[in-house]
């Protein structure tokens, strides 16, 4: 015969204090769903977020006191749709590493990869063909549906050569261990700001990466399905980072963008066309990096719910 024992008054008592603690924690995590539900109700098409998860001035200000760092990679993964991984660029992953990264984050969740330097600081770019080899079989594909772009950035001393950056493009897979890829383009030279170099980006279907920083060539021409935007320009001194009139002029960019359109607001190297200005829907991936750094998860949740809004 099971019995039952009655509880004892400690126990009801310790029981009755806890009460408050664990409403605050309901309260809390219902709350954490609903920002994963709205975020995901954006991430379709469009994708915005941050470089990184691990970054100290954002304990206490994105991160709530009693998130572990363990679990700032799955919290961040909770309010913006999307994160760019630097480290990929100073060195290899393990491929557990990168199978840890999807199992953290929620379904529909993307994470960008910055390629190796070794591939792209090169003054002849054919010969990081085995750097490029290396970095795409690190167990990059242990993301799965949660790989995004990979992004190749290119120093600001490195020119314009059609035959030298034509011979980098045929290094490029469109898939690696069953898995397409995706491959978007940084360059920081005003050289390549050529109907030339355009040219051959839309042949190898690549995207040119649209950099919001004085410093480069902020060039707002399509050349592939999909569009990569980096925003550096923060200010320290604002809540978001951004006014919130930029911020609006932002999420009408990426409208534009998603819906097939080009915003003839941006810098174009060639001026696009009304038949050329609509097209297919596209996905869209940007990202609030360096400049004001602290304030680049404010800036992403301000622009979700901008794009949330309509």
């Amino acid at each position: 015969m099971t019995t039952t024992r009655s509880p004892r008054k400690g126990s009801a008592k310790a029981a009755e204090a806890a009460k408050p603690a664990r409403a605050a924690r309901a309260t809390k995590a219902t709350k954490a769903a609903k920002t994963a539900t709205a975020v995901k109700a954006t991430a379709d098409t469009i994708r915005v977020g941050i470089g990184g998860w691990n970054f100290a001035p954002w304990r206490g200000e994105f991160y709530p006191a009693d998130v572990t760092q363990s679990r700032e990679l799955e919290y961040a993964s909770q309010h913006v749709t999307a994160i760019e991984i630097n480290s990929t660029y100073y060195g290899t992953q393990k491929a557990t590493s990168f199978a840890r990264w999807h199992d953290a984050t929620p379904d529909g969740f993307v994470f960008t990869l910055k390629a190796s330097r070794y591939a792209t600081n090169r003054r002849v770019l054919a010969e990081g063909a085995d750097s490029v080899s290396r970095f795409l079989e690190s167990g990059i594909t242990e993301l799965g549906a949660k790989l995004g772009p990979i992004l190749w950035q290119f120093a600001p001393t490195k020119v314009f050569d059609a035959d030298d950056f034509e011979s980098f493009l045929e290094l490029l897979p469109a898939r690696q261990d069953g898995i397409a890829l995706r491959h978007a383009m940084e360059v920081r030279h005003d050289s390549f700001m050529d109907a030339a170099y355009l040219k051959l980006a839309r042949k190898y279907k690549v995207a040119t990466v649209y950099t919001d920083n004085p410093e480069f060539p902020s060039m707002a021409d399509l050349t592939a399905d999909f569009v990569y935007v980096r925003l550096m320009c923060a200010n320290a001194k604002l809540r978001a980072g951004y006014p919130p009139r930029e911020l609006d002029a932002w999420a009408e960019h990426v409208r534009t963008w998603a819906a097939g359109g080009q915003p003839a607001q941006l810098p174009h190297v060639e001026t696009p066309s009304a038949a050329k200005r609509k097209a297919r829907r596209r996905d869209v991936y940007l990202y609030f990096i360096n400049g004001a750094k602290e304030k680049a998860p404010a800036a992403a949740m301000a622009l979700l719910e901008r794009l949330q809004a309509k």
